[in-house]
């Protein structure tokens, strides 16, 4: 599940790339005395991630923005959407918008045999811990998680992308279906590395780390009701760490999807065989 909302800006001011700890402190905000108001302490993946409030760029008094926010849980996505509705005005750090709607969306990778891609809207947090980097022949100091480059290769970023996948999936789907590490294909077809960056970013209240960071586009097809399970799991919470600074927000890329009929097709064609 995820919510829209639509902003419009309140006065003439610069985009604030460092809007991740402003903009959390918001959302929590909004789950304040409902049932999620603890998960921010508890350790482990809330269920929570947003987009950056896009386009990104300068504004002037009244230009309009778009805000993305996605959790697996449709009460948490209505509590969330409840206080923007109640409590119209949205400061983020020094960016200042009115709430002017609120809609709920239900976005879906589609039915086995669609294939598409999902892009990365912010940056990718992956970190490897100093027993996989041994284990991969990456240099470490034995105590503090990697940050994942190119030069690491692929596979310890799809290790710890379902690996985390895996976490979120026995707290937000039922205990008698399979994970994504159950599955014997991977959850992605194709992986294309758009860029790599370090941002700093308020981790929390006077405290500031430089993260490495991934934008990517993976391609996908839907093996199986399973599959399209993992991949909307992954729309709802996000990949990767730290989701609820934002990091790992995922959309489908619409002019990309093939549904699944046409997919077939499309196969049989390139097969040279008669429709």
């Amino acid at each position: 599940m995820r919510l829209l909302a639509r902003l419009r800006a309140r006065a003439d001011t610069s985009y604030d790339n460092a809007y991740h700890h402003k903009l959390r402190g918001r959302m929590w905000g909004a789950l304040e005395n409902t049932e999620f108001d603890d998960r921010h302490d508890e350790g482990q993946p809330a269920g929570l991630c947003f987009s950056n409030p896009f386009p990104p760029r300068d504004m002037r008094e009244g230009d309009r923005r778009t805000l993305l926010v996605a959790a697996p849980e449709r009460d948490l996505i209505g509590a969330v959407a409840t206080d923007l509705d109640e409590n119209r005005e949205l400061n983020i750090g020094e960016m200042p918008f009115e709430v002017t709607d609120v809609s709920l969306l239900a976005p879906d990778v589609g039915e086995p045999g669609t294939r598409g891609v999902l892009e990365t809207g912010t940056g990718v947090l992956v970190r490897i811990p100093p027993w996989k980097c041994e284990e991969y022949g990456i240099e470490t100091d034995g105590e503090n998680p990697t940050f994942w480059n190119p030069e690491h290769t692929l596979e310890p970023l799809k290790a710890q992308l379902e690996n985390n996948l895996d976490q979120k999936h026995d707290l937000f789907c039922p205990d008698d279906l399979p994970g994504p590490s159950d599955r014997r294909a991977e959850l992605f077809d194709s992986y294309e590395l758009i860029k790599t960056f370090a941002l700093p970013v308020t981790v929390t209240q006077g405290v500031e780390m430089t993260y490495v960071l991934s934008k990517w586009r993976f391609g996908y097809e839907v093996r199986d009701e399973h599959h399209r399970r993992h991949l909307n799991l992954a729309l709802d919470t996000g990949i990767g760490e730290r989701n609820t600074l934002g990091f790992g927000f995922l959309n489908i890329d619409e002019e990309s999807v093939v549904p699944a009929g046409e997919a077939a097709l499309e196969t049989t064609d390139h097969r040279g065989k008669a429709r």
